[in-house]
């Protein structure tokens, strides 16, 4: 699922069709319009013949524009998925049960034994890990099985036609008229997910016009039909935009020593892995660190799993900004290619904050001083930080998990 807007969805959706009930981005703006209420195929209408004019002036022929939007209709379940998202609350690891379950790492392997091949040539190509780029294709459709059966169209009109986020979706559905009229689809054979994303590996429109490529260098990029292979160079291109190191890894597992310090993990900003090695950081299996730049994550704090993560786990982030994802990607890709399943246990016995309880701990840290950001429910660096001075100042273990630990000290 993913495009620019920091992923390739733009949404920072968990893992595309195949894991829609996945979808876990906290995007809701307070006060915003209840389109499912509101909303109506009359209303869409009107909103068509209004946007006909910034089509066209988009550069939109009319002969195109009246050829796709003469089939657009009102969707309310898409409106609906969309303010879902807000009150979907998942845990790491039962996101990543699902997405790197041991179904979708035999149905890897046997993708790569049917095309490894070309996903060889595509890795020499572009310098992207086949096992990635096949991970990325397991998530986002399962592997081709589950490219979705929404009309694109509608769908983003839909969306572009709430008032939430509708000048998005309004860019994404000219990117889609572009596309139309650029010959590379008809409007009935362009489908995807609710969200408007498209083909094997679930590219919004805009990325496709950015960054879709035709593998054989004839004709425009086809991401829809039942051949991928369109699809898995487009994201082989896509990773490699965003700055993939050939040979280099996303991520590695990692041990810590007992009395660690939690509060030099998660900012994201590198250091040599001899900094790392010099606080007894290791590998499970033991090992040197070797040489090159590391943050640390840990993504449920500090009773969860710890990770290494270099330069590719940015380069997936532009696909999709979600940690979870990013994370799921990496270890699927690890799995299909023989490698064993994370060492460091999850703590099951916590469960995630709902929306209302991230937007309560927002308030509560605006009224200590120790937070700077917007009571939205996105738990972001600012949040983050915000933890880990309360956990600082209250002698707590400081590893900024936003537990339900932490919003009842706060209370």
């Amino acid at each position: 699922m993913r495009a620019l807007v920091g992923s390739v969805l733009g949404l920072v959706l968990w893992g595309g069709v195949a894991l829609a009930q996945d979808v876990e981005e906290i995007v809701a703006e307070a006060g915003a319009a209840d389109v499912t209420e509101n909303g109506s195929e009359a209303g869409l209408q009107a909103w068509i013949a209004g946007f006909r004019g910034r089509a066209l002036a988009a550069g939109i022929s009319a002969a195109t524009f009246d050829e796709v939007m003469q089939g657009v209709h009102f969707l309310p379940d898409v409106i609906e998925r969309d303010r879902k998202q807000d009150e979907f609350t998942r845990t790491i690891w039962d996101y990543l049960d699902r997405a790197v379950s041991e179904d979708r790492i035999v149905a890897g392997q046997k993708a790569l034994r049917t095309y490894g091949p070309l996903l060889e040539q595509i890795e020499a190509r572009y310098g992207v890990d086949k096992h990635i780029v096949l991970a990325i294709w397991g998530l986002e459709s399962a592997y081709g099985a589950v490219r979705g059966d929404i009309e694109t169209p509608s769908a983003l009109a839909t969306l572009a036609y709430d008032t939430r986020r509708g000048g998005f979706f309004e860019g994404e559905l000219i990117a889609a008229l572009q596309i139309v009229q650029s010959g590379a689809v008809k409007p009935a054979a362009m489908i995807g997910s609710w969200a408007g994303a498209m083909g094997h590996t679930q590219f919004m429109p805009s990325s496709y016009l950015k960054l879709a490529v035709s593998f054989d260098g004839r004709g425009k990029p086809d991401i829809w039909g039942e051949d991928p292979t369109d699809a898995l160079a487009s994201t082989a291109a896509y990773l490699a935009n965003a700055g993939w190191k050939n040979g280099g890894r996303w991520g590695d597992e990692v041990r810590l020593p007992v009395g660690f310090d939690y509060s030099v993990a998660g900012d994201r900003t590198q250091k040599p892995l001899s900094f790392w090695a010099g606080l007894g950081v290791t590998f499970p299996g033991g090992g040197s660190l070797g040489d090159g730049w590391a943050s640390l994550l840990l993504p449920a704090g500090a009773r969860g799993p710890a990770f290494l993560i270099y330069d590719n786990f940015a380069a997936i982030e532009a696909y999709n900004k979600a940690d979870s994802y990013v994370i799921a990607v990496g270890h699927l890709a690890d799995r299909i290619a023989g490698g064993a399943a994370f060492v460091g246990g999850w703590p099951r016995d916590l469960r995630a904050l709902t929306l209302g309880e991230r937007k309560e701990m927002q308030v509560l840290l605006l009224a200590a001083g120790a937070y700077a950001g917007t009571a939205d429910g996105k738990i972001g660096p600012l949040t983050v930080a915000a933890v880990k001075a309360f956990q600082r100042a209250r002698g707590m273990v400081v590893d900024g998990y936003p537990s339900l630990e932490i919003l009842l000290a706060l209370r």
